[in-house]
């Protein structure tokens, strides 16, 4: 405890005396104009104990759990747990089917529902980034073709499409399904570039490598 460094915030107002208090988790010192900032640096020093015991007690108070709406990833759904604590960057881990979220104290001010789909954004980039990886070199080696490049990026109402210019656009929320769909997914893309279209030419190609692809159709999505 005595070797804690306490950071505060400092309000200068007309009143004549001196305050200190705690307040979300934050030191807050009213003083009046002409103290100085080395009064009230002995001012926090000489009630320091107080204030590690009040950010102590806040902490432990927001180690509770806030459980938000269940997320799919990987065609399993996962409950969503969010913590609020005293760090820089967002900690995550998953434990069976529980995603536990650790996040820095500025989140707080986000509602739950906003907070959710960010760290559902940020997660469903994260995890795309790595999985999309070995399935486009999987399916490279497959078909023996492959796109000039491909990008993932956020679009509506579709998990992937073919550029003109031969490029794979892939939509990080492809990560919500099982592999196998994606899978499918991605070499429906790559089968775009030897036919723009739905043709029969187009679907003679697809079957060639998955021949049950129709059960890896979705309904009501583009790609």
């Amino acid at each position: 405890m005595k070797n804690e460094v306490i950071t505060y915030s400092v309000n200068k107002t007309n009143d004549k005396e001196l305050y200190i208090s705690v307040q979300n988790g934050e030191v807050l010192v009213r003083a009046p104009w002409y103290v100085t900032r080395e009064r009230i640096q002995r001012a926090v020093s000489n009630k320091k104990s107080w204030i590690m015991k009040k950010l102590k007690e806040y902490e432990q108070k927001e180690e509770n759990e806030i459980s938000l709406r269940p997320i799919q990833i990987l065609g399993t759904i996962y409950n969503l747990k969010v913590s609020y604590k005293n760090i820089s960057v967002i900690e995550c881990n998953m434990e069976n089917n529980i995603i536990k979220v650790n996040l820095p104290k500025k989140y707080k001010k986000i509602d739950n529902e906003s907070m959710t789909d960010i760290l559902i954004d940020k997660m469903y980039f994260k995890i795309a980034e790595k999985e999309l990886e070995g399935i486009m070199e999987k399916t490279r080696l497959m078909v023996g073709f492959a796109p000039e490049d491909y990008e993932i990026v956020e679009m509506k109402d579709c998990l992937a499409k073919c550029t003109d210019d031969k490029k794979i656009l892939i939509n990080p929320r492809i990560i919500k399904y099982d592999r196998k769909i994606i899978e499918y997914i991605i070499l429906h893309e790559f089968c775009h570039l030897k036919y723009k279209n739905h043709t029969k030419s187009f679907y003679n190609l697809v079957e060639r490598y998955v021949p049950d692809y129709s059960k890896y159709e979705i309904k009501n999505i583009k790609y």
